[in-house]
């Protein structure tokens, strides 16, 4: 960092918004109704404003809203570059915000193609349940090849039967991913990694079991021909290490906004190269442009990016951060 660029000062701003979901999300942590988070707003001495957006996930692994917020609330109306790049690691989502607006307001997202992040493919989101038996057509028909389906969330039985039906369902040179958010047990994990090998359309099994298993998961990523991928074992950047360092070279899901700072993940990943997911924590478009820059800067494999969320909620436009900051 410049060292004009450490003596900048910033006027500051938050609010908190809600976004309810169109239908309860359902993993093996529980169901999700409204995703909320908190917006930053920077403006700089010559009034270039530049936006951020903290979206913790705390039963991930991040802050929680409540921590993030205190975070915010304590922080004077002026701040510097160089407290914006001071955020400690047990505020990852707060380390995202705010070098993410940094970043905008520097103009680096404007200097490395946005008009690129349109060109990732995407991997959409299933519904639970029979719904999902129907939902992946009319993405299909949009482009979509890459579809997500949630496990561990039904009987597993139940769940099996479902799969049958949608691998059944789906045309040829579909991928579907399954997502397990920790929920088996190593009997269910190797139930599933059987099922995948024999379908032959399963692009991986995504964290099997929980975070503290994961010389079992090191072990059954050796025995199938199905990757497994890790995601709540890597929510955060510390976490990604650790599980690198300790011999992980399968797939890695990185949830951006709650990995921690940009500048850091970056680094990590220019120099271990590692097979990488970049994926949604349903955040808003800001901090989603933000994630897809990343994506697009960091991708060294043709897999898709999991932000094929925006289906399950209703505003689609912008006019949604106007009336935020009206009503406060």
């Amino acid at each position: 960092m410049k060292n004009n660029q450490q003596l900048t000062t910033y006027q500051f701003e938050f609010r908190l918004y809600q976004r309810k979901f169109k239908r309860s999300l359902k993993t093996h942590h529980g169901s999700w109704d409204i995703r909320e988070g908190i917006i930053l707003r920077l403006t700089d001495e010559t009034g270039r404003v530049s936006w951020g957006e903290i979206a913790p996930i705390s039963w991930f692994g991040s802050e929680t809203l409540e921590q993030a917020w205190n975070f915010c609330k304590n922080l004077p109306q002026e701040i510097t570059t160089d407290r914006i790049f001071a955020i400690p690691s047990a505020l990852p989502a707060c380390q995202f915000g705010f070098e993410s607006a940094w970043e905008m307001g520097n103009g680096k997202e404007e200097n490395e193609a946005k008009s690129s992040h349109f060109s990732l493919p995407y991997s959409h989101l299933l519904p639970t349940g029979k719904s999902a038996l129907q939902a992946w057509q009319t993405p299909w028909h949009q482009g979509i090849r890459t579809f997500k389906l949630k496990i561990g969330v039904a009987n597993i039985q139940e769940e099996i039967k479902l799969f049958n039906q949608l691998i059944q369902a789906l045309p040829a040179a579909t991928q579907l991913r399954l997502d397990a958010n920790g929920g088996l047990d190593q009997q269910q994990a190797h139930q599933w990694l059987k099922i995948a090998d024999e379908a032959r359309i399963v692009e991986f099994l995504e964290q099997p079991l929980p975070p503290n298993q994961f010389d079992e998961m090191l072990e059954m990523s050796r025995q199938y021909s199905t990757p497994i991928a890790l995601d709540e074992s890597v929510a955060t950047l510390k976490q990604l290490e650790n599980c690198y360092q300790r011999g992980w070279r399968s797939i890695f899901v990185i949830k951006v906004a709650i990995a921690g700072s940009p500048k850091r993940l970056r680094q990590f990943c220019q120099a271990q190269e590692i097979d990488a997911v970049f994926s949604s924590v349903f955040e808003t478009a800001i901090a989603r442009q933000s994630a897809l820059q990343l994506a697009t800067e960091l991708s060294r494999t043709h897999r898709a990016v999991g932000f094929g969320v925006n289906h399950w909620f209703n505003e689609d436009d912008e006019t949604w951060l106007e009336q935020l900051w009206q009503e406060s």
